[in-house]
This record gives structure tokens, sequence and C-alpha cells, in this order.
């Protein structure tokens, strides 16, 4: 049995732990393969194993990934949830299914505009990143302001609101990692509570965020889409294609 069969084996049996500990149906957690910097040959072993959604972060590297593998499209979910920047918004908008780290308007406006350009997909589910830890590195908006953004993304055609997304600053312990996901629970829920009968928030219902070293800590406070690569698919040396 190969290594990257045995690691899904291993962080779903996390993820339903993790459930079980947090009074949770595993069923509730999807599992975001993140197999950016890694080769097409290892999305497919994955996706033989019984994976179907995966991230990129890089949008050439992911686009010649999905076109590579063109033949497993109707089995496969891409999610972008790198940063994005505008020259590359229609790659996205064309090729992917979500997008997790939306946190500027003008971006959103684009991507609304260009998936409009293809007229045969469905629209593009979108996700706005909070920098919940307020790391100049890091994408991401401040939780004052997401709600803002969240009702202007509501209004454009071609997007679906369907959520939050976070990564905090990485942090050894499991309680500081809890206070970070629990803020932003709460940003979700204070939105969810104020505009769950208004249109465009009739699908908002997804809280992405917990990785390799973190995703009981999210699990715990809600997390419904974890991003894992590291434990499924190693080390990340280099960009590989």
């Amino acid at each position: 049995m190969n290594s990257i069969v045995v690691n899904l084996m291993q962080v779903r049996a996390r993820i339903e732990l993790a459930a079980l500990a947090a009074k949770r149906e595993p069923e509730e957690i999807e599992l975001l393969a993140v197999s950016k910097t890694f080769p097409s040959s290892a999305v497919e072993e994955a996706m033989h194993a019984g994976q179907s959604a995966f991230g990129e972060n890089y949008v050439q590297e992911a686009v010649e990934k999905i076109e590579k593998l063109a033949k497993l499209r109707p089995w496969l979910t891409w999610h972008f949830i790198g940063p994005l920047q505008g020259n590359k918004t229609r790659e996205v908008a064309q090729h992917f299914d979500w997008v997790h780290s939306l946190d500027r308007l003008k971006i959103a406006e684009r991507l609304s505009a260009q998936r409009g350009e293809f007229p045969d997909l469905p629209p593009l589910m979108v996700c706005v990143q909070i920098n919940v830890s307020e790391e100049e590195s890091k994408s991401g908006i401040s939780l004052v302001e997401v709600e803002e953004l969240c009702n202007a993304i509501t209004s454009l055609p071609n997007l679906v609101l369907r959520g939050l997304m976070a990564i905090p600053a990485p942090h050894p312990d499991p309680v500081l990692q809890r206070q970070a996901f629990a803020a932003v629970q709460d940003c979700f829920k204070r939105i969810q509570a104020s505009h769950f009968t208004e249109l465009g928030y009739q699908f908002f219902d997804t809280l992405s965020m917990g990785m390799s070293d973190d995703l009981e800590a999210a699990i715990a406070e809600g997390s419904t889409i974890v991003r894992v690569g590291t434990a499924i698919f190693g080390k990340r040396d280099k960009i590989s294609k």
C-alpha cells in the first residue's frame, strides 16, 4: 500500500476522532487535499484512494495540472486557496470550482465577470479570507471588515458566497489554536444569524480552517473544510509539474 493511501487513511481517522471529540458527525467535515507543488500523479493516487477535492495555491502550476488530468475532471473538485492577483483571475474563473481566498471586492468583481464568460460553468463557490492573527505577511481582511465584503459579494451574479476561510498564525498550544479559530467561528455565526433570510446568504455554510498541524483545534471550533497537504503528500521540496 503506497504512502499517500496510508496517509489519507490516517488523516481521515484524525478527522473522525476530532469530530467525535467535538460531538460532531465526521461527515460534516470535508477533507481538502492540498496538492500544490506535487505532481499530477500524486493527485491520481489520492483520487484512487477516494479523495475528490484538491487545493492549489499557484495558478500556473494548478492549471497545468488540471489540464493534464482533464479526463478525470468529472470526479474532481478544484479549490484555489492561495493569494490571488488581478492578472490571474481569468484562469481561476475558467478552471476552478472554489476560491477560498477572496479578500478584495475588485478581485471578486473580476472573478464574477470572467466566470460569466463561460456559460457552461456553474457559479464559482467563494469564501472570504480573514487574517485573524493580523499578520502582515498574510492575505485576508480583518474581522471588522468581513461583513461588508460578504454583503458586496452576494450581489455578484456568478459567485456563490459559501463562508469564511482563515489561516491563523501557527502555534503549538492547542488552546491558543482554538482561540483563533473561535474568533472566526464567532464572526461566521454572527453573519449567518444576521443574514440567514437574505438572498445571497442561503448557501453560507462553510468554515474553511485547519491544516495538518491544527485540524483538531479547527474541527473543535466548527470547521467544515480542513486543508491538509503535508500529512497526505509529504514534505514539500520544490514545485513539480
